[in-house]
């Protein structure tokens, strides 16, 4: 390894603590995704503002998976957590009104948070990354997403990365220089790995429905859930797919080694799977280790429509919540709840209206069960009163629930209305018919 790197590490290295003296009063700090947030920064930031009593602090950050002591109680008063996408360890505190919520896209996050931060300074971006390299550079393996561009901007004044040789090493414009970087922490622990989920037999049927939709060679977009898995699980006889994801996920694992997944046929990053973050298992933090057919990028590039829009046959499956007769979907919120965020749903779908051959498929189960055990229509003639459209009528493509595929794009509204009625539970499709007349929506 060279020396001078060498030398450049150890002055820069030392304890979590003396990192967090960094930090200064009204300081805007920027966190990536899930594993790619440090913990022991984290948790030495929120010791350091609560004995120094440092305040007007915000931090931006999403999908966490890892409790941070930033993320106390006692220190509401001193620091605004603003979760770009609600995750286990913040919908809590979101629900309750402790955090704030960033309504945004993944694909525009990083241009927003940098741009847009009255009353705060631009302190601090912490990442964690790789071991270093011989030549000076850290990967910041599996989240490359926000942090890494958020640096890029040239607009924060720290960058602090907690090195972890669990960490995997990825190819791609993902990494950052040890001439570039304030001060290195070590910390060894494992990465947060999700359990397995469970498909079930909606899921199973959902999946088939989109699996039969989707062609040989075309390129894939899916997310974690008992759905993806069921889609997945429906492709192994597709041939030559490609991935152009703001997530990698287990399952696109199991299709590569099953031979599902070449590449081959992409018209854009041809032999290269493109993802923004990976988040799963050991098997698939592994598979993207010095892996030279796994590229990961900045989520404002990786989720730009034009870009995901420069790949034919681009096929986008995401989860929602509620739809109405029209075509809004609701994929956030329960009510007024935030549940998750919008996350790249919008991106992925509008992207995959701009690509040749596109589709983009919105899933949900027909019906849910409320608290008190009634059950409920998920297409509904109107959303829940207080919840928020993740997607507006005017984008959605296709709808699927464990009844079959509505496809609403560019129709009208009677047609909508009974294109999606024909994919409702059976119990409420008379329901749906009445109200949607008494509405006008049809004759």
């Amino acid at each position: 390894m060279n020396q001078k790197y060498q030398e450049m590490y150890r002055q820069k290295l030392c304890s979590a603590d003396n990192c967090a003296k960094l930090l200064r009063d009204g300081d805007a700090i920027f966190f990536p995704l899930a594993n790619g947030a440090p913990a022991v920064i984290g948790n030495a930031m929120g010791k350091r503002i609560r004995e120094e009593g440092l305040k007007g602090l915000l931090l931006s950050s999403g999908v966490d998976v890892k409790w941070m002591d930033l993320f106390s109680p006692d220190l509401k008063d001193q620091i605004i957590i603003d979760c770009g996408f609600v995750g286990v360890v913040t919908r809590q505190g979101v629900q309750n009104g402790l955090y704030s919520f960033a309504a945004g896209r993944l694909g525009q996050s990083i241009d927003v948070t940098s741009d847009e931060l009255p009353g705060v300074t631009r302190g601090v971006v912490a990442c964690v990354v790789s071991p270093m390299d011989e030549h000076g550079w850290f990967s910041t393996g599996t989240n490359t997403d926000v942090g890494w561009g958020a640096w890029k901007t040239g607009k924060f004044r720290e960058l602090v990365v907690e090195v972890n040789e669990n960490m995997p090493r990825t190819f791609g414009n993902n990494h950052f220089h040890i001439s570039e970087v304030s001060a290195v922490v070590e910390n060894h622990q494992p990465l947060v790995e999700l359990p397995a989920i469970p498909v079930s037999k909606e899921d199973e049927m959902i999946g088939q429905y989109i699996a039969e939709l989707i062609e040989d060679g075309s390129c894939i977009q899916i997310g974690i859930g008992g759905v993806p898995n069921a889609v997945a699980k429906y492709l192994k006889d597709k041939k030559d797919l490609g991935v152009h994801s703001e997530m990698l996920t287990d399952s696109m694992v199991d299709l590569y080694n099953d031979g599902v997944i070449t590449c081959a046929k992409k018209n854009f990053n041809r032999f290269k799977i493109i993802g923004s973050f990976a988040l799963g298992s050991k098997k698939l933090y592994d598979f993207i280790n010095n892996n030279p057919l796994v590229e990961m990028h900045c989520a404002s590039w990786v989720n730009d429509p034009y870009y995901i829009g420069l790949n034919d046959n681009l096929v986008s499956v995401n989860a929602t919540l509620e739809v109405d007769l029209t075509g809004q979907a609701a994929s956030e919120s329960i009510s007024y709840k935030q549940y998750s965020g919008t996350g790249g749903q919008l991106d992925f779908i509008q992207g995959a209206w701009r690509s040749q051959g596109g589709k983009s498929f919105l899933t949900l189960y027909s019906t849910y069960t409320d608290k008190g055990g009634k059950m409920h229509s998920s297409i509904k003639p109107s959303l829940t009163p207080g919840t928020f459209v993740t997607a507006s009528r005017t984008e959605v493509d296709n709808i699927v629930t464990e009844y079959g595929v509505a496809h609403i794009k560019g129709w009208h509204i009677r047609q909508r209305v009974k294109n999606l009625i024909s994919i409702a539970h059976p119990d409420f499709r008379d329901e749906l018919t009445f109200e949607a007349r008494k509405m006008n929506l049809i004759p």
